[in-house]
């Protein structure tokens, strides 16, 4: 179970990097940028990847070319959630994204529905739509503090489905890795090399540094849940289900306690809803 507890503290150390990132004049973008930086080099450095299957007939690239431009343009989304929607409502939306990816594994993967995975579905649903309801706010806050987790919920189904399609082409995980954080790394400075071109931004060591400290974390998250998952390989869904409930309870914890988040008791109920929508769709 360490290793769960390890995954579990490093995702929810990205989204706390991330909001103080914004209190402390850090450029989230190319802290983004920085940290697959960090990401790519651990992983060649952890995993040691044999690269050649990428180069076999039959590689999925279009699967990593996907990964490529998603991984950078959902963690900026994640940051801008964080910051208009805070760590409890973005951490909760990043787990309950397994609801869509369910749905997916019916229609495009051929899974087998459950009463149980079904049921989870559909109290996912409602725990999103309890989760994202923000009132008494002016228009502009309400809709940025649903629309961000919104997009987090349907950006983070994407990124796991098309995981699930490269696992399915058989690419060795390190391999892989290594490919969509390359990828990743290049349209996330792409983006950024846009922003210094037209003015908006300059490179900064600080920022770099930020980054840095911000893959260092977004990689231990990776890395204790592959551990988790070699350590419990008879227990896949006990793994799969503790973290994504340890997520939701620590960000909730994390949240409310160190930042001050104010919730609503329909923001609450929707974080509760959300853990018996993971245990449900994570049940067998």
């Amino acid at each position: 179970m360490l290793y769960i507890l390890l995954a579990i503290g490093c995702s929810v150390l990205v989204s706390v990097l991330l909001k103080l990132a914004r209190r402390h004049g850090v450029d989230v973008g190319q802290a983004v940028a920085w940290n697959y930086v960090a990401t790519s080099a651990l992983t060649a450095w952890v995993f040691h990847p044999s690269l050649d299957a990428l180069a076999r007939p039959g590689a999925p690239w279009i699967g990593f070319v996907g990964l490529g431009l998603l991984l950078p343009v959902i963690f900026l989304a994640l940051a801008a959630s964080v910051r208009h929607a805070g760590i409890v409502r973005s951490d909760a939306a990043q787990r309950l994204s397994l609801i869509v990816s369910l749905l997916a594994a019916f229609l495009l993967f051929g899974e087998a529905a459950s009463a149980f995975k079904l049921a989870g579905i559909g109290v996912g649903l409602v725990a999103m739509a309890c989760m994202v309801w923000r009132g008494g706010a002016d228009e502009a806050e309400a809709s940025a503090a649903w629309w961000w987790p919104l997009i987090v919920f349907v950006g983070f189904a994407a990124i796991d489905i098309l995981f699930k399609h490269v696992a399915q082409a058989g690419t060795p995980f390190a391999a892989s890795l290594q490919a969509m954080f390359a990828l990743a790394l290049v349209v996330a400075f792409a983006i950024q090399l846009g922003r210094r071109i037209t003015g908006r931004m300059r490179f900064t060591v600080r920022d770099a540094l930020a980054g840095l400290l911000l893959g260092l974390a977004n990689f231990g998250n990776i890395v204790f849940y592959v551990r988790a998952h070699q350590a419990l390989a008879d227990r896949p869904s006990l793994v799969f289900a503790a973290m994504n409930l340890g997520v939701v309870a620590l960000g909730a914890l994390v949240g409310t306690l160190a930042f001050r988040e104010k919730l609503s008791r329909l923001n609450l109920a929707g974080v509760a809803l959300a853990a018996v929508a993971i245990v449900l769709a994570t049940r067998g």
